[in-house]
This record gives structure tokens, sequence and C-alpha cells, in this order.
């Protein structure tokens, strides 16, 4: 796809509350990526427009307790090393279970209940498992309140990163070799499942089938690594992919909704470059050493390369039945072949983070990508449709 985004033009239509919409960003969760989530609501509290918005901070803890939370970015940012997390209030929040009833409330430490307001529409700020897997996209659809980004099934379709490549390469998308080993088969013949990993070309790299960030992913160069490397990676996913390493350029490319029956906007592609200090775009390199890590953002490849880029985009997307964004994640070969590897349907949203980036090298920036964003949510249809 060609065109280029209108930063300023208006999202879907969307039925417009009277007064400022409320948007309560929900952020922190029980995933590996809690941290991150938490950085991201510190960017996305910095950046959206107050005079627009009221906005109503809500963070979920490690242990999946819902609080209500200071409306404080600086306490969220990572920091000299320092991952921030989500503590507990003691000021717990409670979804409404549906009907015309769209009020949170939070029942305070004395027992007592407070009404927070009716909530106009919920940006999951939310990465990895419970939260970007479908899950709470199923609660906000049960309980009929908006949302921003994917619907419960591209979620969890795009989280699972076997199910993924499959229906990619079933619409005729190019996917790189792998191989899938799940928790009963590992439990049941190791041997078979480490054969098959075997026959790949190495370096492969062994990742949880469900997870981000890099949490979990290990490169391995030799064939005798590979158990240790499917037992950590079981450590944060009992079914594990193991995915043949490509020979070329990691390139990514944003993609947002269109409006009303127009097609997905895929941004200029964005190239991620580890200079020194990591084998590959680790967690530590994205999040903690940005230092060695280079984003060039619009990649420097030939348009034929963009103009593929954009198609397999605007397809995954649409194949996926994405809603809001998502980064979609390519290699490109010496012999300027392009590859998907996968979709993030909540990708990594600081300022810094490749999907904010490629937006901005295209003319969208970082308060009116989550302006726009937010518009797409109350813009979003209740119910099935």
């Amino acid at each position: 796809m060609d065109s280029q985004p209108t930063p300023t033009a208006p999202a879907a239509e969307a039925t417009a509350p009277a007064e400022r919409p409320r948007v309560a960003l929900v952020f922190g969760g029980r995933s590996d990526e809690h941290a991150i989530s938490c950085a991201t609501a510190a960017s996305v509290l910095r950046a959206i427009d107050r005079e627009r918005y009221d906005v109503l901070p809500v963070g979920i803890t490690r242990e999946g307790r819902w609080v209500l939370v200071e409306d404080d970015a600086t306490a969220l940012e990572i920091r000299d090393g320092r991952l921030p997390s989500v503590t507990d209030t003691g000021r717990v929040v409670v979804v409404p279970l549906g009907g015309k009833d769209r009020v949170l409330r939070v029942i305070e430490p004395d027992g007592s209940t407070t009404a927070l307001g009716e909530i106009d529409v919920v940006f999951p700020l939310l990465h990895g498992p419970y939260g970007e897997d479908g899950t709470i996209q199923g609660l906000l659809e049960m309980a009929d309140i908006r949302y921003v980004g994917c619907g419960v099934l591209s979620s969890a379709v795009m989280m699972d990163k076997h199910v993924m490549k499959v229906l990619f390469a079933s619409a005729g998308l190019p996917v790189g070799p792998f191989t899938v080993i799940t928790d009963l088969e590992w439990r049941r013949d190791r041997a078979a499942c480490l054969d098959a990993a075997n026959a790949l070309r190495f370096p492969v790299f062994v990742k949880p089938a469900r997870g981000g960030s890099s949490v979990g992913v290990v490169k391995v160069d030799h064939p005798e690594e590979l158990e240790a490397a499917v037992e950590k990676a079981r450590d944060h996913d009992p079914k594990v992919v193991v995915e043949e390493g490509i020979a070329g350029r990691e390139v990514e490319c944003g993609v947002l909704q269109g409006r009303g029956t127009d097609p997905p906007r895929v941004s200029e592609p964005g190239e991620v470059t580890v200079v020194g200090g990591h084998e590959f775009y680790d967690f530590e390199a994205k999040y903690l050493d940005e230092g060695n890590v280079r984003i060039t953002a619009p990649a420097e490849v030939s348009e034929t390369v963009r103009a593929r880029m954009r198609e397999i985009a605007t397809t995954a997307f649409e194949v996926a039945g994405c809603e809001g964004l998502a980064r979609v994640d390519c290699f490109v070969t010496d012999g300027d072949e392009v590859l998907i590897n996968e979709i993030n349907t909540m990708p990594g949203f600081t300022p810094f983070s490749m999907y904010p980036l490629v937006w901005a090298a295209s003319g969208l920036s970082y308060p009116e990508l989550v302006d726009e964003l937010v518009q797409l949510g109350l813009g979003r249809p209740l119910g099935l449709r």
C-alpha cells in the first residue's frame, strides 16, 4: 500500500460523549512483560491530550489484582536499569459485567465503594499473556466496553507464534522454516522433538510460543545446546517454537486500522541493528542497553522491498482480522526476499520503540498516534459485527 497517513484527519466516526471521553489506561499484568507494560503506560500518560480526554490509570499487579494507581508517569518509567512495577494500593477496581452499566468502581481499603464514573474506552497497554492474548479483550467484550486494538480472536491467534505462522502460510505469505514442541510431545518423546529441531539449519532461535519482548528466547548455534534452550523457553511457556535463523536484516513496519472502509495504513519501514554487546535483539538490548542498538527509520531499503513489505503487512493485518494497531516484523535477505516473522498486536509503545518511531518517520507524531488510536477505539462498534 502506497498511501501515507494523514496525521490530523479524524478517525472512524464515533458516538461522541457529551463531555470529554474518559479513557482507562490499563497496564502491568501477570506476564513476564509487566515492567515493559508499565513503561509503555508512562509514555502514554505523558503524551495523551488531557484537554481532550479524562484519563484513569488502572494498574494490574503481578498477581492479577486490578488497582487504582496515581497518575504519575515518573513512577512507571525504566530508570537506571530499574524495572517498574504496579504497587498494590489497596484500592481494588471492579469492572462492570455487561448491560448498560459502564461505571468502574473502587472498593476502598475500608470496604466502602467509590464510583469512578462511566468509561468510554479502555486502552489496554498490556504485553504478553493475560492481556495481549485476547483475555482482557474478552472481558471487555463481555462488559460491553469499547477498547483500543485487536479483538479476541486476532489477539489470541497472533499471540501464538505457531498458530500465527500456520495462518500466514495458508494465506500464501512467506514464512521461514520452523518446528513446534508442545508440552505433551516434550514429555512423551523428547528425543523426537530434538530430532525435529535438529533438522533445521543452525543457528536456530528457541522461543516461548506465547511470549514477547524476547523474554525466554535463546539463540542456539550448536545441537548440543538445544535441550537446555528448550527447557529455558519452557520456563515461560510449555509450548515452544524453534525457528531457523534467517540470514538477513530485521525490518519492521507499523500498521494502523483504516478509517471506515479504508484499507490499513502502513508506515515507513524501520530497521533494528544490534551494534555490540548482544548476539541478537534480546530483552536487555531492547530495554536496558539501548546504546548498543540502532533503530533506523525509515530503513534504507529498495523501493521493491518497501512495496513488498507494505503488501505483506496489509495482507497479514487483514488475514489476522486485526483492528487498531499492529507491528509487522519481517526479514529481508541479501537477495531482497521478504519473509514475515510475526505480528505484535500491542507492540512496544514508548517514544523510543519501533512502532512509534516508524510512524514518526511517516509524519505521525507520538501524541498524534495516541490520539488516533483512542479515536479508533471510541469508534469501535459494540457487540458482534
